[in-house]
């Protein structure tokens, strides 16, 4: 199993993975971190772990498809099997997404459909509630929407501030979502619908 990494910042998710493929509890192989931004700190953690970086910029061609294409040609290469996002801070496509349909994970750091976009935890945190999380779930051609594969939830404590919070959302994140990664290399996710049962 070929897995890549988008990932477009400081990389925890990515290291959480390939930690999780190192002390063997994803059978998968690393093959390829897609980064969009020169200066992320992903970068370092791949070339320290012996992951290729495939470094793209958006701006470096004329349209959002020239990119993508670019991309897509180079997963193919690659024999990608499942694509990991982990920041990576592009909306790609429908196309994309159909080219790769049911192939591309994504976490989100709060229980979906609550709090979509990048600042969901702060969202959550603002607004007050006293229950939020992490979701790991497929991607599909809406934001932060597509089948649920795994959450788990996340109780917002009375002295927590914005920092607490964030620093066990990503505690949460880096636990589960190698555990969603190795429900799908082991072939236990069926769709029924929108909703994905665990075999």
């Amino acid at each position: 199993m070929n897995i890549a990494v988008f990932a477009s910042g400081r990389g925890t998710n990515f290291a959480a993975v390939v930690r999780a493929v190192k002390r063997g509890k994803l059978s998968a192989n690393i093959s390829l971190l897609v980064c969009d931004n020169p200066k992320a700190r992903v970068i370092g953690k791949a070339k320290r772990a012996g992951v290729e970086v495939f470094l793209i910029k958006r701006q470096d061609f004329a349209s959002k498809r020239d990119f993508e294409e670019r991309i897509i040609q180079r997963l193919e290469e690659a024999k990608i099997d499942l694509i990991v996002l982990a920041g990576f801070m592009r909306i790609l496509s429908p196309e994309f997404v159909q080219r790769f349909k049911f192939k591309i994970l994504n976490i989100h750091p709060a229980l979906l459909p609550s709090f979509k976009g990048t600042e969901g935890i702060k969202a959550a945190f603002d607004y007050g509630v006293k229950v939020t999380g992490v979701t790991v779930h497929f991607v599909d051609e809406e934001m932060d929407h597509g089948p649920i594969v795994l959450q788990e939830p996340v109780r917002i404590k009375e002295d927590d501030t914005l920092e607490s919070l964030e620093a066990r959302i990503h505690k949460i994140e880096h636990k589960i979502y190698p555990q969603a990664i190795r429900l799908f290399i082991e072939n236990r996710l069926k769709f029924e619908g929108r909703k994905v049962k665990i075999l």
